[in-house]
Formats: structure tokens, C-alpha cells, sequence
């Protein structure tokens, strides 16, 4: 099964490790079984890796599956890190519209869009971009790719019983001892923690990493 479809497998909830920043965590998250790794192609970002210090993701090609997270940013840094080899999948954690996904679209460039939830509109919106999977998360106005802020995961549970055809991905304040219960109330596709792994911004922490992983199991 390609790398892709696994981790959007509706039979599992594979886990995403964001914010990465460095070969060395890369290999550690490869070498535990994590699914998906994330890394933050925005400059305002904590976890902010600029793409000529990224060079190291080439390497991962076919061992863990490679997400771009991106705000805002033209179609031109995501389509050369996708040619290129340093990516997989784009992701997009800003404002962007679905007239700005239809791009990705027509590439044939796998994409997930994230989507601040605070009320059911902002759920609705997520039918409007043809993701390849919908990626939820906290309501922050001018804060972008991630909080590390909860929000109501019944709404999300209610969406994804709404649209099953949609795979969705949680995000937004999971760490090791809420994680089994995120996946129980939504049954997303992945959980995306970038925070709940953390040590500080960008240095992953991998006794939570192993946790994360092993409530996911049960």
C-alpha cells in the first residue's frame, strides 16, 4: 500500500510528529514506526525550517511520510520541495482559499488543508478544497500552524460522522494522556501533535513520542 494511503487508512489512526526540525529527530521518529512527519516551511514559525537547511528530508523518501506545511505561500517553494524530493504532501495552514487548492488539484499534488474550528461553518468550509485529507484544528485568528489549544471534539466526531468519505486529521492540543481519548471521540484518520512531543519548539522529546504511539494501540 503506498505510504499515503496508509497513513489515511480509515482502519487506524496514524500518528504525525510536526514541527521537525532536525535529520537526527527525523531518524528517531523513522526508526519508532511514526507514520508522518511535519515540518514548517513558515518563517513566523517556532519550528520554522528554512528550505536550504532541508535537505536531509531527501533522504527519508519511502521510510516515513513527508509533509510541507505552509502559509500563505505561493504554489512555487510547495511544487519545488514536492519536484525536488523533500516532500510527499503539502499542507496548507493558512488562509488559503479553495480557488488557491485548485492549483494543487490540477498538479495532481496530494495536499491537506487545516481548518480552525470554532464554529459548524468552519467545518463546512472543509468540503469546499478537495484535500486529500482535512486537517482540524484550533480557532486562532493570526496564528499559525499550530496552537497547542484544544477545541471541541464532539464537533469534529459529528463532521466526520456527517462525512465519512472525508479523512480527517486532529490536531490541536493532543498530548500522551489525551491522546487515546482523541482518537476514541473522532476516530480520525491521524492525530498531528507538534507540542505534546516537544522538549522545546522543534526538539522532539521521545518518551512522549513512544506514549503517543502506544495509546494509539489500544
Amino acid at each position: 500500500m503506498p505510504m499515503l494511503d496508509r497513513f489515511l487508512d480509515p482502519a487506524t489512526v496514524s500518528l504525525k510528529i510536526c514541527g521537525v526540525t532536525t535529520r537526527e529527530d527525523a531518524e528517531q521518529l523513522v526508526a519508532l514506526g511514526v507514520h508522518a512527519l511535519g515540518v514548517n516551511f513558515w518563517p513566523k514559525s517556532k519550528r520554522y525550517l528554512a528550505a536550504e537547511n532541508a535537505g536531509w528530508l531527501q533522504g527519508l523518501a519511502g521510510r516515513i511520510l513527508r509533509v510541507g506545511v505552509f502559509v500563505n505561500e505561493p504554489a512555487e517553494l510547495p511544487l519545488r520541495l514536492i519536484r525536488e524530493g523533500f516532500l510527499d504532501v503539502v499542507q496548507l495552514h493558512g488562509d488559503e482559499s479553495p480557488e488557491d487548492a485548485r492549483f494543487y488539484q490540477a498538479s495532481g499534488i496530494p495536499f491537506f488543508k487545516a481548518i480552525g474550528v470554532r464554529t459548524p461553518a468552519d467545518l463546512d468550509r472543509a468540503l469546499e478544497f478537495g484535500a486529500s485529507a482535512i486537517l482540524l484544528d484550533a480557532h486562532a485568528p493570526g496564528v499559525y500552524g499550530g496552537t497547542g489549544g484544544t477545541f471541541d471534539w464532539n464537533a469534529a466526531s459529528a463532521f466526520q460522522s456527517r462525512h465519512p468519505e472525508l479523512a480527517v486529521v486532529l490536531a490541536g492540543g493532543i498530548v500522551p494522556e489525551n491522546a487515546e481519548l482523541a482518537a476514541a471521540t473522532v476516530r480520525p484518520v491521524a492525530l498531528d501533535v507538534a507540542s505534546g512531543a516537544e522538549l522545546a519548539p522543534g526538539i522532539k522529546d521521545f518518551s512522549k513520542v513512544c506514549a503517543l504511539l502506544a495509546a494509539l494501540k489500544h
